[in-house]
């Protein structure tokens, strides 16, 4: 069953910084009869620059994410979404293992790269894979594997 509410699919914060990529419905994937993909948006918020940008997720990408998370607790820095058509995320993890520098780069549409620092604290992690399980539990997208 769909969710009826957005779902923060990631949520990276910091102080006054965030990057978050939120889910707000499903729709038949274009050129995959029968598939699913998730409809959103990746909102960037600091004290200097604000944006969002629609984006969409499939099922590949939700897989792509556990293993991105699994990356990062394992303390190494990773892409989400590396060289597609789609926005990518980069986390880039400071030595001291507290701040993380998280770029959201739209190579296709608006042409944009922003780098926001933000607080990644071991709650963050759990915190993070329940967001994913939370959000394949309220959107379930066929092919996409569950925790």
């Amino acid at each position: 069953m769909a969710s009826e509410e957005p779902i923060d699919l990631i949520r990276l914060e910091g102080e006054d910084n965030s990057v978050i990529v939120r889910i707000t419905g499903k729709r038949p994937a274009p050129g995959r009869s029968g598939a699913d993909e998730l409809v959103g948006e990746i909102l960037v918020d600091t004290a200097f620059v604000r944006g969002t940008l629609a984006t969409s997720v499939s099922p590949e990408d939700l897989t792509e994410w556990r293993a991105t998370l699994d990356t990062l607790d394992g303390g190494d820095d990773t892409t989400w979404r590396e060289g597609r058509r789609t926005p990518e995320l980069s986390v880039e993890l400071d030595p001291d293992g507290e701040r993380a520098h998280v770029t959201v780069a739209d190579h296709t549409m608006s042409l944009t790269t922003v780098t926001v620092t933000v607080l990644l604290t071991d709650e963050w992690f759990d915190e993070a894979y329940d967001r994913l399980d939370e959000t394949l539990r309220a959107w379930p997208v066929e092919g996409a594997l569950q925790g």
